[in-house]
């Protein structure tokens, strides 16, 4: 093994979604605990580069090689290890020799050891991947908290101590990851099969991670699992997610909580009214409908339809007319219809949503909707996410505008002290995705009062696109938002 005084440096490189995020920093404190110096990428000066890559979707795949590819270019050593890694493991590593050694899951317990390995150029065998499907995440789980200094062994629900690797004066927020894996079937998703069987993390574990988190700065929240509406159901409680959530929100120095990734079929009303209702909860709704046509619903293996979903929406805003709700869908499923994509305007329409995400349907590899007949071409697939999208665009400016006149409380996450607008989000607006909150000149603006993390009352003067122009009303003291 390399010696623990010898210089090691490495770089972690962060493909696909929050959850990768949250594991990224988890890998970062277990190298950290092993001596590992950790580097920006972009600085240069890495003794190897370590990618998590994503395999959702085709793009994703490309997009994580390239990576693997560009940190080859820099002279580093390169170690592949995420949902691609361990979706095709071997297969990975001799189709891409520029990666010097490609890790699973399973390899990440003893990751600093591993790439010890691989700076002192000694052969990491690439893992052999299996469904796990039958499995429980990674590792299994539900370890009690621990104080900081103490770092947990495996991986999953583990959580410290991470590194936080999103400097906090960039941003306030911070994904916690609640659950791992998932039960669901849906035809065209693969998760499932690499990142096993879905675990809850313990309450008390969660609130560990959420105090940590606190204390070192963060003002938000973002939960983040495969299906967070269940959440629980192998604690023995359906309903712990509603519970958990108002203990989060009064964890000192936590000013706001946000849920993603809702299931519409399990989205019941008690957790409509917790997340509608709870103070300090954002009222945010991220559903994953999908598409609204009954038929291809079911060849998706999912349920609902244009009536349900709109009843369920119906449900949020008679609590919160002001919610945020998002959703993704996939057109050119195959099958699809003509009347089915006229199904999914209908219920767009109606729906009166606040962000879609639109994908065009391709195949993912073990699914059971690669096996489907019925296949579309390329070109009809394209048309029909450029027809949906431009709907959606136009809904969607039409939803912001309807804001003009409310008052939204922002989330500060850019001062104009850092040579930029004064920006940030409100509750309705999720990270990255969902459009963001730019402030007028007022006078804590001009002033340069307002610091990364504060929290402003603001009014909404004008919409471009999905964001909202906003001029700041109140700046409200931290710690007493609920």
């Amino acid at each position: 093994m390399v010696s623990s005084s010898t210089s090691r440096r490495v770089a972690l490189v962060t493909l696909g979604c929050a959850r990768n995020e949250v594991d990224s920093e988890e890998l970062a404190g277990r190298l950290n605990a092993d001596g590992w110096q950790l580097v920006d990428a972009e600085d240069g000066g890495a003794d190897v580069v370590l990618v998590n890559t994503c395999g959702f979707v085709e793009q994703a795949k490309k997009d994580s090689v390239d990576t693997l590819l560009a940190a080859a270019d820099t002279g580093a050593k390169v170690v592949a290890v995420g949902c691609l890694a361990e979706r095709y493991g071997a297969e990975l590593a001799e189709s891409l020799p520029e990666a010097d050694a490609v890790l699973g899951f399973d390899h990440y317990a003893s990751v600093g050891e591993r790439l010890d390995d691989v700076l002192a150029g000694r052969t990491v065998a690439a893992h052999a991947p299996v469904d796990r499907r039958t499995l429980l995440p990674i590792t299994p789980v539900h370890r009690p908290a621990v104080a900081e200094e103490v770092a947990l062994p495996g991986h999953g629900t583990a959580w410290g101590p991470r590194i936080l690797r999103t400097r906090l004066d960039d941003s306030p927020v911070a994904p916690l990851k609640i659950a791992s894996g998932c039960d669901r079937r849906c035809s065209f998703c693969a998760i499932p099969s690499f990142r096993g069987a879905f675990v809850s993390r313990r309450p008390e574990e969660i609130l560990g991670e959420a105090g940590w988190l606190a204390e070192r700065g963060v003002r938000e929240l973002f939960l983040v699992s495969e299906n967070s509406t269940s959440y629980g159901k192998d604690l023995g409680d359906p309903r712990a997610l509603e519970s958990l959530l108002g203990q989060l929100a009064a964890v000192e120095g936590i000013e706001r909580v946000r849920v993603s990734y809702l299931q519409p079929a399990e989205t019941r009303p008690g957790l409509v009214r917790a997340i509608a209702t709870t103070q300090g909860v954002a009222d945010y709704f991220d559903l994953s409908f999908q598409h609204a046509s009954e038929t291809v619903l079911r060849r998706m293996r999912r349920f609902g339809s244009t009536e349900a979903f709109l009843a369920l929406i119906g449900q949020i805003r008679e609590l919160s007319p002001s919610a945020g709700i998002r959703t993704n869908v996939i057109v050119g499923f195959p099958g699809e219809t003509e009347d089915d994509v006229a199904e999914l305007e209908r219920f767009l329409t109606g729906a009166r949503l606040d962000a879609v995400g639109v994908f065009g349907y391709s195949d993912e590899d073990g699914t059971e909707a690669e096996t489907l007949g019925g296949k579309l071409e390329a070109e009809v697939v394209a048309e029909r996410v450029a027809r949906v999208s431009a709907l959606v665009d136009e809904l969607t400016a039409q939803r912001a505008e309807d804001r003009i006149g409310d008052e939204v409380v922002v989330l500060v996450e850019r001062s104009e002290s850092a040579g930029s607008d004064c920006a940030g989000r409100a509750a309705h607006q999720a990270p990255e995705v969902d459009g963001e909150c730019v402030l007028l000149d007022g006078e804590a603006v001009r002033a340069g009062e307002l610091a990364v993390g504060d929290l402003v009352r603001c009014r909404v003067e004008a919409s471009e696109g999905v964001d909202l122009i906003v001029r700041p009303v109140l700046v409200v003291p931290r710690g007493t938002s609920r």
